[in-house]
């Protein structure tokens, strides 16, 4: 008896040992399948933080869509710093312009600042100065520069699963950043709630031949991005707000868009080219989204060019739709008066 006593303890004893180094030794299968908190699911991750202002943090997110490092600055709401798990945020995103940067909301307007926006998670991602809202073609080889995957897989799982991202969201941007609102929204049909443009590239295969230099800005091969807009101009078109328009049926649309000439902002008999053509893009895209009896909030303002003093305006003209969408008690039905 004594020494099937010892011998059971002995087993007991051994099996108890084993059962703590699994613990020690990791986690088992079921825990491996779980992305940590800061990780998306094909790898992307967190590499950096950095608190640079108040209630703004930088993140360097490493992300294999892109095969490098990209910013991203967050605009947090209250409680955020101090939140639990399983707390959530509507989010608003707010994307930049060619040739600028994830900096560029926070640098040139008064965001950080607007009272309405302190129960949202603002996100200003990093886009490349000329990468436009896309996972470039490559002639056909795809890869790197992803930047829809980044945006919208990537960084979107990183958002939810560690900083406070819910499922309502809304998207806003000026110029490249404009026409990135539309075509996320437009190409993603149910993943925003509300999309904004201000002076965006909103019908680009209508001046194909004058973007074709600005995708090939800073050196870039200005083909690799959608490929010959006659050869290849089914994937323009698979870009192309203009031709996406009937997938924007259940988002709440804000265009606005100056025409190019001299406005309150702008020194007396300025023009501006560039304005002008957009603001033909944008008109023939309301048309479209008439025709096809899709509801849009439109502010062709009339005078004005493409600047910050116009694009700062029309953010907080369009907020009380974005809030509205968002649902977060700050919107139309709060009775936001816009500026």
């Amino acid at each position: 008896m004594y020494r099937w006593l010892t011998a059971n303890i002995h087993v007991r004893r051994t099996l108890a040992a084993v059962a703590t180094a699994a613990v020690v030794a990791g986690p088992s299968s079921a825990a491996v399948a779980a992305d940590p908190p800061n990780q998306a699911s094909d790898g992307a991750r967190v590499v950096a933080e950095q608190v640079v202002g108040a209630r703004q943090v930088d993140l360097t997110i490493q992300s294999p869509a892109l095969g490098t490092t990209a910013k991203v600055r967050l605009l947090t709401p209250d409680g955020w710093s101090h939140r639990r798990l399983g707390r959530h945020w509507p989010v608003l995103y707010l994307l930049h312009g060619c040739c600028d940067s994830y900096v560029s909301w926070t640098r040139s307007t008064d965001v950080a600042s607007i009272p309405e926006l302190r129960d949202v998670l603002v996100v200003m991602p990093e886009a490349g100065a000329a990468g436009w809202y896309s996972d470039w073609w490559n002639h056909g080889a795809g890869g790197a520069p992803q930047w829809e995957k980044f945006h919208l897989t990537e960084l979107r799982q990183i958002l939810e699963r560690g900083y406070g991202a819910g499922p309502k969201r809304a998207i806003a941007g000026l110029s490249m950043g404009g026409f990135g609102a539309m075509s996320y929204a437009a190409r993603n049909p149910g993943m925003f709630r509300a999309a904004a443009s201000y002076s965006g590239v909103v019908h680009p295969l209508a001046d194909a031949s004058y973007w074709l230099p600005f995708f090939g800005f800073s050196g870039l091969d200005p083909y690799a991005l959608w490929g010959d807009p006659v050869g290849e101009q089914d994937i323009w078109a698979d870009h192309d707000p203009y031709y996406l328009a009937k997938r924007l049926r259940h988002t709440a649309l804000f265009i606005a868009c100056g025409d190019g000439t001299a406005g309150p902002f702008d020194k007396p008999g300025r023009t501006d080219s560039l304005e002008a053509l957009i603001y033909r893009e944008n008109v023939t895209f309301a048309d479209r989204l008439a025709e096809l009896g899709i509801n849009a909030t439109t502010d062709f303002y009339g005078a004005g060019t493409h600047s910050w003093p116009y694009w700062l305006r029309e953010l907080h003209r369009s907020l009380p739709m974005l809030l509205d969408a968002l649902h977060t008690g700050r919107g139309v039905a709060a009775g936001i008066a816009g500026a």
